[in-house]
C-alpha cells in the first residue's frame, strides 16, 4: 500500500492517510481480505503517531471499508454496492484535481512555466512508480502489497 503524506499540506494528516487507503480499497490496489499494516508499523513508517493510524482505521471501519479484528489486526472488506464505490472513487478524483490544481497555482506563484511545471510532474510519476515497483512486501497470503514512507 502507497501512501504519501505532504507535510506542508494544509489537508490534515490523518485525512491524508485515510483518503489514500480508501482510494486503494476502492481502486482495487486492496482487495478483500487483504491486510493493512499494524498501526504501529504504519505509524512508525510514515513517522506519525499511532492514535493518529487508530482514528483513521476507526473511521474507515465506520465506512464498511475494513474491519478491525482484535489481536489479528485489520482487513479489507468487501465492497457491496458498485455504484456507491464509483461515487466515491468519483470524489477522491474530484479531490485529487482540487489538490493539483493548488500545486499548479503555486508553482505559478513561484514563477514556474509551464514547462518546468510539466517536468516536475514527469519526474514525479517515474519516482513514483520506480517507488512502487522497488518496495513490493510479500503479504502472509504471497499477495504483494505496496507501501512507502512519504520521507
Amino acid at each position: 500500500m502507497h501512501i504519501r503524506i505532504e507535510r506542508g499540506s494544509s489537508s490534515p494528516i490523518s485525512r491524508q492517510i485515510m483518503e489514500q487507503i480508501r482510494a486503494h480499497c476502492l481502486s482495487g490496489t486492496l482487495q478483500p481480505g487483504d491486510s493493512l499494516p499494524s498501526v504501529r508499523k504504519l505509524a512508525t513508517r510514515l513517522g506519525v503517531n499511532v492514535n493518529t493510524v487508530v482514528r483513521v482505521y476507526e473511521r474507515l471501519a465506520a465506512e464498511g471499508l475494513v474491519e478491525m479484528r482484535h489481536g489479528e489486526g485489520t482487513f479489507v472488506l468487501p465492497q457491496s454496492g458498485v455504484s456507491g464505490n464509483r461515487e466515491q472513487l468519483a470524489e477522491q478524483r474530484e479531490q485529487l484535481e482540487r489538490e493539483f490544481s493548488a500545486v499548479v497555482h503555486r508553482g505559478i506563484l513561484l514563477g514556474l512555466t509551464a514547462t518546468e511545471l510539466r517536468k516536475l510532474l514527469t519526474n514525479s510519476i517515474a519516482d513514483t512508480r520506480a517507488n512502487l515497483k522497488s518496495e513490493v512486501v510479500e503479504q502472509p497470503e504471497s499477495r504483494p502489497v505496496k507501501t512507502e514512507s512519504g520521507r
